[in-house]
């Protein structure tokens, strides 16, 4: 449950964050690394606009080799985010949607349903599964 307090300064209540376990702040530390990467971003967010797409494609879209392409699709996929499908000699690579849902979930665990909110300035994060 998130806690109020006054420590800003200027005597407004302030969200004390969730008790999130160090396991979980560790593998959210390694995703946020992982999608901090260009390429990598790229390669999600195409991913999301498509069931699947091989690594020719891949090197095609983002004009890189094949092997820096193939090095951040393992990257990606030994992080459980990518699913590998071969065909022939070619490698064909889809999201793991439920890897990001997980993390989620767990980040989430200790937060009320109603306060799944984090916020930047002006902008606001919030997280509603569906499944709920």
């Amino acid at each position: 449950m998130m806690k109020r307090h006054e420590e800003d300064g200027g005597g407004t209540a302030v969200a004390a964050p969730p008790d999130v376990s160090d396991s979980v702040v560790k593998d959210l530390v390694k995703l946020f690394k992982l999608l901090s990467d260009e390429t990598r971003l790229r390669i999600l967010l195409h991913l999301t606009r498509t069931d699947e797409l091989h690594v020719r494609a891949f090197c095609d879209i983002l004009q890189q080799s094949q092997p820096a392409v193939s090095h951040h699709l393992a990257l990606l996929r030994a992080a459980k985010l990518l699913e590998l499908r071969r065909e022939g000699k070619h490698n064909y690579y889809r999201l793991q949607p439920r890897r990001f849902q997980d993390l989620l979930n767990l980040l989430f665990a200790a937060v009320p349903n109603d306060e799944r909110r984090i916020h930047f300035e002006d902008y606001v994060l919030a997280y509603e599964p569906d499944d709920e």
